[in-house]
């Protein structure tokens, strides 16, 4: 792995982690109890198991579907760490002042974090769908309460995703 990516992930394990610590970020608007589609806004963190484990945390602003959309994340003072955006064809981290092209929202989501994250069933989880994705596993029964929990059990690395929702 070289620097700037090694660097760019470290970037957002770090900042991500300070959120974990229950800093608080700007309000934000979240899903309608109805299950309407977002934006989705609150906290995130992820735990990848690896060697070296890795974790992140981060306010987070999600938008859009899996087809287009933009995830950004925020360090505690609500400024802007990356913005992860996504349409057909294409996908673009944003991050310190520096724009990185990808082939898929799959591959931009697995970069960005270690783990490869299942963003069309993230968007059905975060609906209340437990629509199955290969290899994880969502706990959505908590989900009335704003919070969202899916671990990914095979193959390596094993990875714990945990999403609070921020409250209008």
């Amino acid at each position: 792995m070289s620097l700037r990516v090694a660097g760019a992930r470290g970037l957002l394990l770090a900042a991500s982690l300070a959120l974990a610590a229950g800093c608080a970020s700007p309000p934000r608007t979240v899903a309608p109890a109805d299950g309407a589609a977002g934006p989705w806004s609150g906290r995130l963190a992820l735990e990848v198991q690896e060697d070296p484990p890795r974790s992140f945390s981060a306010g987070f602003e999600l938008r859009g579907s899996a087809t287009v959309g933009e995830l950004a994340l925020y360090n505690p003072m609500g400024g802007t760490l990356a913005v992860l955006a996504w349409g057909p064809g294409s996908a673009r981290l944003r991050s310190n002042g520096q724009t990185r092209e990808f082939e898929s929202v799959q591959a931009l989501a697995a970069h960005a974090t270690g783990a490869p994250i299942p963003v069309s069933a993230l968007f059905d989880w975060l609906r209340g769908i437990d629509t199955p994705a290969p290899g994880w596993q969502a706990d959505l029964s908590s989900l009335g309460e704003g919070r969202l929990r899916a671990r990914r059990l095979q193959p390596p690395p094993r990875a714990d995703l945990r999403l609070v929702l921020e409250r209008p």
